[in-house]
């Protein structure tokens, strides 16, 4: 019985072994691309049941054009793109499995200009990208949840699994769970993100200065948890050679249109 035991973690070990194209890191999840899109699809259809669609429709658009640009630099042909503004004055967004993204209103004045958004855009999608969601549903696996629950709950299982799954994706706070992403996959994001932005087109020295003003006054909830901003930004701008490198080679569309 403990051979058998052996031979199944030993598998999983090498079938959950996943390498990030971006960084060439590896890391270990339980969960397919498959599951965890359908998964974020999921999720994304009820958080915009609650939510109120912002009718401002330049910024709808300027939304479109950023994700689209964004979205093509990180290449991921299997991702059913969607980009939604919801009303709010939170600072926030998000990007779910296959390629759900939603932004918050409240985060347009902070953003400035198109590379503000571009720099949120590139975080965020970045997150999908790595799976980071993967891993905090294998974690959650891990610490919890029993590995052959994750079909009945991705088709509709007990609440409290359901609401630990959604947490993994990033949404804790929505569905009350405090399982939020940690600080390695926020700095992850971060340089994926720059990488993604540049490619997109839209100047990468923007990302440092937007998260710099994201700093000022009470710390937004999503960011509760991201290494402290003099760090992330002094991470940003060595990082930045590598960054403007990539946007030599892009069309460049600068900072873009101011919001």
């Amino acid at each position: 019985m403990k051979k058998l035991v052996v031979r199944i973690v030993f598998a999983l070990a090498l079938s959950g072994c996943v390498t990030n194209p971006d960084t060439g890191g590896t890391a270990f999840i339980i969960t397919s691309r498959a599951e965890e899109n359908s998964l974020g699809s999921q999720a994304y259809g009820e958080m915009l049941a609650k939510e109120r669609l912002s009718s401002n429709a330049r910024w709808n658009q300027i939304l479109q054009r950023v994700g689209q640009r964004v979205a093509a630099a990180a290449n991921q042909p299997d991702f059913q793109w969607e980009f939604r503004l919801i009303e709010s004055r939170d600072k926030n967004a998000f990007c779910l499995p296959g390629g759900k993204v939603a932004f918050y209103t409240g985060i347009f004045p902070t953003a400035l200009n198109e590379a503000g958004l571009a720099a949120v855009m590139g975080h965020e999608i970045a997150h999908a990208t790595a799976r980071h969601g993967g891993q905090r549903m294998t974690i959650a696996f891990g610490t919890g949840l029993a590995f052959e629950g994750l079909s009945q709950v991705l088709g509709g299982g007990r609440s409290s699994q359901k609401a630990m799954l959604l947490a993994a994706l990033g949404l804790g706070a929505q569905v009350g769970v405090a399982l939020p992403f940690s600080r390695g996959h926020e700095t992850e994001a971060d340089q994926i993100g720059l990488i993604y932005m540049a490619r997109a087109g839209y100047d990468p020295s923007e990302a440092p200065r937007f998260w710099g003003r994201m700093s000022g006054g009470a710390m937004p909830k999503f960011l509760s948890t991201h290494p402290p901003s003099e760090e992330r930004k002094a991470a940003l701008e060595a990082q930045l050679p590598d960054a403007l490198r990539e946007y030599g080679r892009s069309n460049q569309y600068g900072l873009g249109e101011t919001l």
